[in-house]
Order: structure tokens, then sequence, then C-alpha cells
């Protein structure tokens, strides 16, 4: 890979992950509003700002804790699948992860508690990652039933460890598709799972899927040709294809359709095509919007995340989303400095992007030496 070619792919990166929290972070003071206090709050076009806390800071939510988390189990995995010469999947270690993230959600910091902690993350020892924001009710449940009986899950899609299809799975994994796989099946799939380790239904993980197909072919596209459109047509078809026969997949395929439908033809309002697509608490409907969002301003990240957090449903999600997407397609430079400047936890979401970008560092005899590396993501 050519310099320019790699600077591109770590510009998409860093815009994939700062681009989820800015529309995480703009969403989050609108979430539980209803539109006629958006609008009245912030006359007359809604939120276009961020609201920022006392510190002077837009703070981010459990939606890019969640995805910070995600990163920092997949690194981990990498690494000591490298250190072992494993090759042990993802969602082993994200799962372990997300029981770090418990942790940070359900105690103070550097306070014990009884929850059995992953212990495989640096970032636990980030203390603006210790705050509870509204952390999503069968994130907080699965994860707390799977640490009082903890237990090696190999396939959590065929688990079915319960029967959710909110959106608290396909907010967090856009770094599954941050990572360059070979077989793009199969990376969707392990996009799947991670969302299953906490939403059961498949209209709950296939969503996640398609989030992590689409932020690849951004990423490391095959085809260099190819628009954002034809990529979430891809990546239905695909999905399409991994689940085959799932009964639910057509409702999945039928509002990503809508969603496209909705952005290249429609010429009523944002909020009124919003509408015809929900309002984000469940997967399905969070991806539709967020697609939407994505297309109808595929050009203009702002524009793009400030259509997303304006209704009444979960707006830091669809914000999130639509800012994983955009901030992949166009890239961190790409994004206004005003939404950089202010962002809660900026110079860690920037550190564990710049992590998945080089990945671990290995030397000629294929062993890694890197003792700061190995400071982060070693055994702990």
């Amino acid at each position: 890979m050519f310099a320019a070619e790699r600077e591109g792919v770590r510009d998409r990166i860093r815009g994939c992950m700062i681009g989820g929290a800015v529309g995480d972070a703009l969403g989050w003071p609108v979430e539980f509003k209803g539109e006629r206090q958006i609008f009245n709050r912030y006359w007359p076009d809604g939120i276009e700002a961020y609201d920022l806390n006392a510190a002077g800071e837009a703070e981010i939510t459990d939606d890019t804790q969640m995805a910070l988390y995600t990163a920092n189990g997949l690194l981990y995995g990498e690494t000591m699948n490298c250190l072992r010469g494993q090759a042990e999947p993802p969602r082993r270690y994200v799962a372990t992860a997300y029981q770090d993230w418990l942790v940070t959600q359900e105690a103070e910091y550097g306070r014990k508690t009884s929850l059995r902690p992953g212990g495989i993350s640096w970032l636990n020892d980030v203390e603006g990652l210790w705050r509870r924001r509204a952390p999503g009710g069968t994130c907080l449940r699965s994860l707390r039933l799977q640490n009082e009986a903890p237990g090696r899950v190999e396939d959590y899609v065929l688990a079915e460890l319960n029967d959710s299809k909110g959106c608290g799975g396909v907010m967090r994994v856009a770094p599954m598709g941050l990572r360059h796989w070979q077989d793009i099946r199969a990376l969707d799939y392990e996009g799947a799972q991670l969302a299953a380790i906490t939403h059961g239904h498949s209209l709950g993980y296939m969503p996640a899927a398609v989030l992590v197909h689409i932020v690849n072919r951004i990423v490391y596209p095959e085809q260099p040709s190819l628009s954002l459109k034809d990529i979430i047509l891809e990546a239905r078809d695909t999905t399409a294809e991994v689940f085959a026969g799932d009964p639910f997949l057509p409702r999945l395929c039928d509002i990503i359709d809508r969603a496209v439908d909705l952005a290249s033809q429609s010429t009523d309002s944002d909020l009124e095509n919003i509408h015809r697509l929900g309002e984000g608490w469940i997967a399905e409907e969070a991806l539709g919007i967020s697609l939407y969002c994505a297309l109808k301003y595929r050009d203009d990240f702002s524009a793009g995340v400030i259509a997303a957090v304006n209704h009444k449903g979960d707006s830091d999600s669809t914000g999130a989303v639509t800012g994983n997407i955009l901030g992949a397609l166009l890239g961190y430079d790409a994004i206004e400095e005003k939404w950089k400047e202010k962002l809660e936890l900026k110079d860690v979401i920037l550190e564990i992007s710049d992590d998945l970008y080089s990945g671990v560092p290995v030397d000629e005899a294929g062993a890694c030496t890197d003792s700061q590396w190995l400071r982060k993501y070693k055994s702990r």
C-alpha cells in the first residue's frame, strides 16, 4: 500500500470513530425529548451545535463508550492471538471488554466492586469513561447475567441469549468494520456476533452486519468506483445471503430500500422522511434513519449528523451511526473543527483510532516487542 493510500485509510478510520462520537454528542441532549421540545428549545431548526456541559465539553454517551470498548477488545484479541499463535474470534475478547465497560457503569472510579471485570481494557484507566450516560437497559441486563454466570459462548447468534432488537448492538460495532479481513461475509457475521452478545433477536444483530459491511467497504474499497448507494445495496444483499431464511430478513431489506428511495427521490422534509423510517429505538430503524441521512448528505458531514439527531427518537444513536458512516466516507480532515475541539475524550478516541489503523506492531521474527503497545493490549 502506497504512503498516500495508507494515510487515506488512517483518515477514514479516524473519521469513522470521531464521526460516531460527534453524532452521539450532538444527539445526547435531545435523546429523550419530543419534537416540540426540541424545536422550541433550539429554535427554529433544531439542535445544530453542541450543548456543552459545565466543563465546556460535548458529552459522549454509552454509544461511544461501547464503541471504544469494542475497539479495545478487538485490539487486545489481535495482540493475544499474535503472541500465542492462536486464532480466537473477536467476539470472545469483545465480550470480555464489555464486562470491563459494565464495571464503569456499576461502580465509581477506583472503587472496588463485586462484579467480575474482564480485566483486559486499558480504557478502564481513563477516569472520564466512568460516566453513566443513560446506558441501554438490554446491554446492562445481558452483561450482568453473563457476569453472574460466566461461561464461554461459542456463537452468540445461535445462542439467542434474549429476544431484544434494540439499537444497542448496531450503535457500537463500527470498529469491527475497520478491520481488514479478506472474507467480507465472515466479517459481516462477526459484526452480527458482537451485537448478539447483548441483543439476541435477528433484527438486533443483522443491522450490525450491514453497518460493518458498509464501513469496511468505505475504508478498504475493492472497487473505488462504487458509490455509497452501491455499497449499501451490496451490504443488504450480502447480509441477505449470510442470514438466508431468517423470517425477519424481509423487514430489514425493506427498511434499507425505503431509506435509499427516500434519500434519492423524496422531496419531503428530513423529519417527515425520518418518521417514515421509525424512531431509532430498535436496530433496523436506527440503521434505516442513519442510511437515509448519510445518503442524503453524503458530501456534507455536518448536515448529515444534524438531520440524524433532530427527531423524537433515539437521537444519539442515529447520530452516532450516521457519523460513523459519513466520517468514514469523508474522512477526519473533512469534519469541521467545531465538532472536534470541544468533544469529550477526543484524544482517547484518536489514540484508539490510530491503534486500529496501525495494528499489532511486530518485528521481523513476528514478535511484538513494543512496550507501549503491550502495556495496553497484553493481559493486565
